[in-house]
């Protein structure tokens, strides 16, 4: 039963973390990065993601309950938000 509760609790975790990263990666692109040209390029998304895991992976070794998916999936968040935050952006430019 033990097994069962950490386990939940470390899905809970990664799947809270992921949601956070993307939503603060979108928020601090669509708000401060607005006048940068360099977000809009194809690989900014990718780099921010694989910075954000980077980053993440040595928080993560330290926690018990989570493990490397976790900084991982933390990545994906990031990098995705900042990608919807590039798309937001570009929405909101004059035609």
């Amino acid at each position: 039963m033990f097994h069962f509760i950490v386990s939940v609790a470390g899905v809970a975790i990664t799947v809270i973390a992921t949601a956070i990263g993307y939503w603060q990666a979108r928020q601090f692109t669509t708000n401060k990065l607005r006048y940068v040209d360099a977000v809009h390029r194809a690989s900014v998304p990718l780099l921010a993601g694989i910075g954000a895991a980077l980053i993440a992976t040595p928080i993560v070794w330290l926690l018990p309950v989570v493990g490397t998916g976790t900084a991982i999936l933390f990545g994906a968040g990031v990098g995705t938000g900042v990608a919807a935050g590039a798309k937001e952006i570009r929405k909101r430019l004059p035609a």
